[in-house]
């Protein structure tokens, strides 16, 4: 073969090589950039269960009864189960004893959007731990929880006005009612003896949402005197009339219209029966 053939033959293969390599290399960028439709769903999920609580606050900031309900278990299909019953206003889940697993609540969190369908999801309202067992740590969960899309965080056992403060400072600047538009609120449970001798400072606390009374921590603290126990209660209520703070408590089917007629305005219950009696006692 003539020289000239063969450096022709020989730049045409070289040729062919180089746009072979171009094209492998262009397509790469290509293949990376197309969206993996698993990892969209996921994220998709998370950004959907966190859901704004303004059809709670408004609720309460309108003198409305709001019915939430214990989680049962803290599985993704039990939080679809609970998305379904839309005759709940939230779902109250605890992390106050155990392990702080915020990935699990953000699994059951990602069910009850599921369960949701086309309806606006329920808000998650997020028990800690107590304050008292050291406001830092405190501090750290309610970022942590708020990180992972929770929008309403419960601080039990609050026993003073310092707790009451360090409380909502946790919050941030995004709490209602200090912020009127704001996209988070908190509750805090008075369900100790000290806390009710301590109530109105608690309730004098610029910046609180919510506060509860805890009859279940209230019957240890009073040493079954139920009689003291319910004297407790009513103390919390007044204070918190007085300080036109919304007032919470447990019921049942059976107490539920009594403490709507009593002045309550926020409800758990652990029956979903209890949420239905509640929304006719309260004409919703």
């Amino acid at each position: 073969m003539p020289r000239t053939q063969s450096r022709t033959s020989l730049f045409a293969l070289m040729t062919t090589v180089a746009a072979a390599l171009t094209a492998a290399a262009c397509s790469t960028p290509e293949q990376s950039e197309e969206p993996d439709p698993g990892a969209a769903a996921d994220a998709a999920a998370t950004v959907s269960a966190q859901p704004s609580p303004s059809a709670v606050v408004n609720l309460i900031a309108a003198g409305e009864p709001a019915f939430g309900i214990f989680p049962g278990p803290t599985t993704r299909e039990q939080g679809a189960l609970m998305g379904q019953n839309r005759e709940l206003d939230f779902v109250f889940y605890s992390l106050e004893s155990g392990p702080f697993d915020i990935m699990t609540t953000k699994v059951y969190m990602e069910g009850i959007v599921e369960g949701s369908g086309t309806e606006p999801p329920h808000p998650l309202v997020l028990r800690i731990p107590p304050i008292r067992n050291g406001v830092e740590a405190a501090q750290a969960n309610v970022a942590e929880a708020l990180g992972a899309g929770v929008r309403a965080i419960v601080f039990p056992h609050v026993e003073s006005a310092e707790d009451a403060a360090a409380a909502v400072a946790a919050m941030g600047d995004d709490h209602w009612p200090g912020d009127p538009s704001g996209s988070l609120f908190s509750i805090l449970i008075v369900e100790d003896r000290s806390g009710v001798e301590a109530v109105d400072e608690i309730m004098g606390t610029e910046g609180v949402s919510v506060v509860f009374a805890g009859p279940g921590d209230l019957r240890r603290s009073y040493e079954g005197d139920m009689d003291a126990v319910e004297a407790a209660i009513q103390t919390i209520l007044a204070s918190c009339q007085a300080h036109e703070v919304p007032c919470g408590i447990t019921a049942g089917v059976d107490d539920i219209a009594e403490r709507i007629e009593q002045g309550f305005r926020m409800f758990i219950v652990s029956d979903a029966a209890a949420a239905t009696a509640g929304r006719a006692a309260a004409g919703r």
